[in-house]
């Protein structure tokens, strides 16, 4: 069965950019419940060890660069199908191959900027939950 929750990370562009309320808002009205949410800044180090899965990927310094560039916004979200779902609403993470109406179609800039991180998968989201809050933090 899958998890009742997932994580979501908006990216440093779209904090900038005064797209936060709006991501949220769409996260919302597709019936997810947020149990946990914060305003970080990361450090490189930080997003080095976040981003670990990509290392040997030629964009990893370009990431880790751009993730410690400004504020993100961190969340637990929680809905039956969390995972699976979620991954629909924020579409492709090249924009320009993501659906009408996704997040990535309307907020992102580009493949490299797109606005927001969703876990893969019921594991990455337990990962990538407890790398930003401790237990005592969530709803």
């Amino acid at each position: 069965m899958a998890l009742d929750y997932t994580f979501t990370l908006i990216k440093p562009w779209a904090f900038s950019n005064n797209y936060t309320g709006p991501i949220l808002k769409m996260v919302n009205e597709r019936g997810f419940r947020i149990k946990a949410l914060k305003m970080t800044h990361l450090t490189h180090e930080q997003a080095a060890e976040f981003y670990e899965v990509h290392k040997e990927r030629p964009f990893f310094q370009e990431l880790i660069d751009f993730m410690a560039s400004g504020p993100i916004v961190v969340a637990i979200i929680e809905k039956d199908n969390a995972v699976e779902d979620f991954r629909k609403l924020i579409g492709a993470t090249d924009p320009s191959e993501a659906a009408s109406g996704t997040i990535r179609k309307m907020y992102a800039e580009s493949k490299a900027h797109n606005a927001i991180h969703g876990s893969d998968s019921d594991e990455s989201a337990r990962i990538e939950s407890d790398f930003f809050f401790a237990k005592s933090e969530r709803f």
